[in-house]
């Protein structure tokens, strides 16, 4: 399996799947060979890209704007960088490498 997650320097590259339209914002396990967020926000005029920013930016203890879409804003499959992360969720942590 490919890393759903690793370092570069201090900030957080993830590789995620998204799902739009859920009844919360929520990590839900891996999707292949990604991370996958459940939205609650539907796939409208940027709606779910938004929400999954503020879901990331609070789960990792950063402002919004510390959150990065890097690929994927009409996809469900995304990657995304979160700069200078504070802490790691715990759902997290069984696929976060080391940090060198």
């Amino acid at each position: 399996m490919a890393a759903v997650c690793h370092w570069r320097g201090d900030d957080l590259l993830l590789t995620l799947h998204i799902q739009p339209g859920a009844r919360e914002s929520a990590f839900a396990g891996i999707h292949g060979d990604a991370l996958k967020i459940r939205v609650k926000a539907a796939p409208v005029d940027g709606q779910a890209n938004r929400e999954l920013c503020r879901f990331v930016a609070g789960a990792f203890g950063v402002a919004a704007s510390q959150v990065e879409l890097l690929g994927g804003e009409s996809s469900r499959h995304k990657r995304v960088c979160v700069h200078n992360p504070q802490y790691v969720p715990d759902a997290l942590l069984p696929f976060l490498p080391r940090k060198l």
